[in-house]
């Protein structure tokens, strides 16, 4: 995890289902940057991607930003869809 992926997580909680684009929108990062961190945090599962662009936050990552899980615990999630 990095600093820019909390803040991502936080911005998806309050904001809800988001686009790279408009993860950058909100000043969190470039949107290249954000399309990078997104895929990473659903590989680890702390997203879901709903289509292709489009990132919903999962329950792992609600239970991270309410601090019940630790991230660095978590193993990349074997998806065969992304």
């Amino acid at each position: 995890m990095r600093p820019v992926d909390e803040r991502i997580l936080e911005t998806m909680r309050d904001e809800g289902n988001l686009t790279p684009r408009a993860v950058a929108e909100f000043d969190v990062t470039s949107q290249s940057h954000a399309s990078d961190r997104l895929s990473k945090l659903a590989k680890y599962g702390l997203v879901e991607r709903i289509s292709r662009g489009l990132y919903r936050l999962s329950d792992d990552g609600q239970l991270f930003l309410n601090e019940q899980l630790d991230a660095s615990e978590l193993e990349p999630i074997d998806s065969t869809d992304s």
